[in-house]
């Protein structure tokens, strides 16, 4: 494996993680979960660190970095749901911004024509989102260590449904842009 491929190589083990995060969480092993599933949250900001900071972009790994964040952070929110920890209204308003932007950004590809060869990048917004999702895993594995007052709770699943909103919007606006900008060519 030459150092090029360590982008991808840390995506792939994201997925991997996957597997081992969602049973440490249904085995109420909070404890090993938040050490595996910050882990994978490193191996995702590496990845992205590595691949810019050396220019090894490619398109595998424009699609495989978010392939990888959706896979564990799904499971991982379908998995707190299912453990009681994540109200149902989340894991829906999550789940439902992620099929949007993949029924939006499929898409566009397929019918706006956008070149084959143009990576696949999400918004800032969309990286802030899911900077905050993943902190949220955290925070809800870190409250069953450490108990905290629910409101402290309640208010984290505001901010991080908030986020959701805002990403979701902020990509449909991105699309209707490329549109208009490719009706005016």
């Amino acid at each position: 494996m030459n150092f090029s491929s360590v982008p991808n190589a840390l995506s792939i083990l994201r997925i991997i993680l996957t597997v081992p995060v969602v049973m440490t969480l249904l085995n109420h092993q909070y404890f090993l979960a938040m050490v595996l599933f910050f882990v994978a949250g490193i191996t995702d900001a590496l990845d992205g660190w590595i691949a810019k900071r050396y220019s090894f972009q490619s398109r595998l790994g424009s699609i495989l970095d978010p392939a990888a964040d959706k896979l564990l952070l799904v499971s991982s929110f379908i998995t707190l749901y299912v453990i009681g920890l994540l109200p149902g209204w989340l894991l829906i308003l999550v789940f439902l911004r992620d099929v949007m932007i993949v029924s939006g950004t499929v898409g566009c590809f397929i019918g706006a024509g956008t070149p084959k060869e143009e990576l696949l990048s999400p918004s800032k917004l969309s990286k802030f989102n899911t900077a905050l999702q993943i902190a949220l895993v955290l925070f809800l594995v870190i409250v069953q260590l450490y108990p905290i007052q629910e409101q402290w709770v309640t208010i984290f699943f505001i901010i991080v449904a908030t986020s959701t909103v805002l990403s979701g919007a902020d990509y449909v606006w991105i699309w209707i842009e490329k549109v208009i900008s490719q009706e005016k060519q």
